[in-house]
């Protein structure tokens, strides 16, 4: 199929970036299909670990691993919830207008792809003035995401000023598309009559059989002849490492049983001063996202948790999952995230309530007893599961039908 297809999110990353991957591995699925494919995205985010060189540039096209990426200047900010990220939305947004002089060709297909939707603004203009179809991709529910998590209310003029940019997204878009799998309530919830697809987050298979060896320093963290369950990723408050340390210590008295918590982030510090005393914990540093099936290939059992928070019922699309799938561990899945529960779909693990050590502990001894064989068939249903629905092949397929 050969279309020309932009992609703009302004958190676009890639694995020499850093986060996020999405739309890099749709785009490199997309080019494989016979595509043309570029992503526009902001040149600074919190997200990114290493920012790309614009120097005096406001637009830089480089191509990233074989992916072409449109760089647009934008202010940098301190921290996630920093003001300054806020101009930073309006100024993507302006910038957008005039990307079309720095990209090859009229495009086919507009994915906008944004947190906040103001960019909707900019894609649904250029969307008409080349003819192309407009998908709206949601990935965060804005402005709910302000209203239940940020406690601002339904009535603030920034959350009103936002609810009319969705609006005018999810009806003015040609395809509505989202990696939550119950984003239709939503739109119910909002009045609006129209169909959604559910296109989730995946596995690039060319990256997870490019797998590096970990350093020796980290194999050598990591106790032998142990039951290990464990974690990889950022260590911030939403991803509730709370609750599976506070599972570790109605289990210290299994001394067989170690927890392993591996990455980065805000809450590092304050975790590992309340619960790096404990015999059956281990903090290690963050690691390449290629040696991530390494240190998978070592545990017995991973974690992945989330806040109980009511947002979650239309649908979570952590990509850590995709990745405890492959690797073909058992996984205990501790996120409220409403009808389609992926673990349980596929039968790879235990399923429990979010925020609840006890349910945790519970669901990890239970692994720890099964024999090996059911821990083996539980892992493997998971790896099975994904390779035959979650690689971004299958996935920009999908897409690709949508066209």
């Amino acid at each position: 199929m050969n279309k020309r297809i932009w992609i703009i999110n302004e958190y676009a990353g890639s694995p020499k970036y850093g986060m996020t991957f999405r739309h890099y591995y749709l785009a490199k699925a997309f080019n494989d299909a016979g595509c043309d494919t570029t992503i526009i995205s902001g040149a600074y985010s919190h997200f990114l670990k290493q920012l790309p060189q614009m120097a005096e540039s406001t637009y830089k096209v480089e191509n990233v691993e074989g992916v072409r990426f449109l760089w647009i200047k934008v202010v940098k900010y301190m921290k996630s919830f920093d003001k300054k990220r806020v101009y930073k939305w309006f100024e993507f947004m302006m910038k957008l207008f005039f990307i079309s002089k720095y990209i090859p060709g009229k495009p086919d297909v507009i994915i906008c792809s944004p947190t906040a939707p103001f960019s909707i603004l900019p894609a649904y203009w250029l969307a008409k003035k080349y003819h192309a179809k407009l998908i709206f991709e949601v990935r965060d529910i804005w402005p709910l995401t302000l209203i239940e998590l940020g406690g601002f209310s339904k009535t603030n003029p920034f959350v009103v000023l936002m609810g009319w940019f969705e609006r005018f997204a999810l009806k003015k878009s040609d395809i509505i598309v989202s990696n939550l799998q119950n984003y239709g309530q939503h739109m119910k919830d909002l009045g609006i009559d129209r169909p959604f697809h559910w296109i989730s987050n995946g596995i690039d298979l060319k990256e997870m059989e490019e797998v590096q060896p970990l350093d020796e320093n980290v194999r050598a963290q990591i106790p032998k002849e142990k039951f290990i369950v464990g974690y990889t990723g950022k260590i911030g408050v939403s991803n509730a490492l709370e609750v599976f340390l506070e599972a570790a210590v109605h289990l210290k008295g299994k001394t067989d049983i170690v927890f392993i918590i591996v990455g980065e982030g805000q809450e590092k510090a304050s975790l590992i001063k309340r619960y790096g005393a404990l015999e059956n914990v281990v903090f290690i540093d963050s690691i390449t996202k290629q040696q991530v099936q390494s240190i998978l290939a070592l545990f017995d059992a991973c974690y992945i948790g989330l806040q109980s928070e009511s947002l979650f019922r239309f649908g979570v699309s952590p990509n850590k999952v995709f990745d405890y799938m492959y690797s073909a561990k058992p996984i205990i899945y501790a996120i409220d995230s409403g009808e389609h529960n992926l673990i349980e779909i596929a039968g790879c693990g235990i399923s429990v309530e979010a925020e609840n050590p006890e349910a945790v502990a519970k669901a990890i001894a239970e692994i720890y007893e099964m024999p090996q064989q059911e821990r083996e068939k539980l892992g493997l249903a998971g790896r099975k599961y994904v390779l035959e629905h979650f690689t971004y092949m299958q996935l920009a397929k999908k897409y690709l039908e949508l066209l």
